[in-house]
């Protein structure tokens, strides 16, 4: 057998790329996803992160915090539907929600699409990355901003949730990483959720972006689940496919309610709620959900396996972007 000289499917660190611009993100020292960036369409530095609006080559738009990719304009309905879909569908007459972060106005349209709410109550703590969002981002949000039913607060989400006198139907968290030094890790802790817990109606659910699914970055995601069963009764991981991550996507779906329980769920249930739905949705129906809580053995097991639970005196930090 003739030993083979070269590979030219193998490349150096200056070829690696095609000739011109590219966002790259290294996800572990051995592997990178890269965008091919067409043009800098916005940016801002707020006092919490850096933003940038890129035109890309296959994703159109896509909106980049602190380096990481947040979401882009051909696929943030997988990710947004999937956050906010199965405890929207599953709750038989939600009246009122909270959101924990949602700055780009997504999960706010998602919510506001059913008929029935009532109100939906935005706490965000970044003022400038709310208006960087509803000037350059509207094919996200849709126009949510300016809906009446839309309480937007402009302050710590934290502070929000201890000291409002509101119940809610639905609570969603959909905060950026716990980054060592950002906003957002002390709302990933045992303390916060108990707190938590207390503004939510009865029969109410909260669900959580809950990290990556993949094996080398699923510590968070595990940690996240074994924090949330100190809190609730019924806790349930779910995965969607990103394609701009190029990764799956981990959620949770928390109650303390059975009939609303994630092995409850039923695909035509769910189906008969979207008809509340002003607007059909783009990626989720019944089997779509139900079918996202069926996690493989091997992330079962790796949850059954860790022991970790956040609390304020242990926090966990993490960042997709590692490298």
């Amino acid at each position: 057998m003739k030993k083979t000289k070269a590979f030219d499917w193998i490349k150096d660190s200056r070829t690696i790329l095609p000739k011109g611009k590219w966002f790259v993100e290294f996800f572990t020292p051995g592997e990178l996803h890269a965008h091919r960036a067409l043009k800098v369409l916005e940016s801002c530095t707020t006092a919490f992160q850096e933003a940038a609006l890129l035109e890309t080559h296959t994703f159109g738009k896509v909106l980049v915090l602190d380096g990481e990719t947040q979401s882009s304009q051909y696929d943030e309905a997988f990710y947004h539907e999937s956050l906010v879909a199965p405890a929207l569908l599953a709750h038989p007459a939600p009246k009122k929600a909270l959101i924990l972060g949602g700055g780009e106005g997504a999960t706010a349209r998602e919510l506001l699409n059913d008929r029935g709410m009532e109100l939906v109550v935005m706490a965000d703590i970044d003022y400038d990355i709310l208006g960087f969002a509803e000037k350059h981002l509207d094919s996200w949000h849709c126009g949510s901003f300016s809906d009446p039913r839309l309480r937007l607060l402009a302050q710590d989400a934290r502070k929000m949730v201890e000291n409002t006198e509101l119940k809610f139907d639905l609570v969603y968290s959909d905060l950026p990483s716990p980054i060592e030094g950002g906003p957002a890790y002390a709302l990933y802790t045992l303390e916060f959720y108990r707190k938590l817990r207390k503004v939510l109606a009865p029969g109410g659910i909260f669900a959580i972006q809950a990290g990556p699914g993949t094996p080398l970055q699923f510590d968070l995601h595990p940690a996240i689940y074994n924090t949330l069963k100190k809190v609730f009764r019924f806790v349930g991981s779910y995965t969607a496919f990103i394609p701009s991550y190029d990764m799956p996507w981990t959620f949770l779906y928390c109650t303390d309610s059975p009939a609303y329980a994630p092995d409850r769920l039923s695909p035509a249930a769910l189906d008969r709620a979207a008809g509340r739905l002003k607007r059909p949705l783009k990626y989720s129906d019944g089997l779509t959900i139900t079918g996202a809580f069926s996690l493989p053995k091997y992330y079962r097991d790796r949850i059954k396996a860790s022991r970790a639970v956040i609390t304020a005196a242990r926090p966990m930090f993490f960042s997709t972007s590692q490298h």
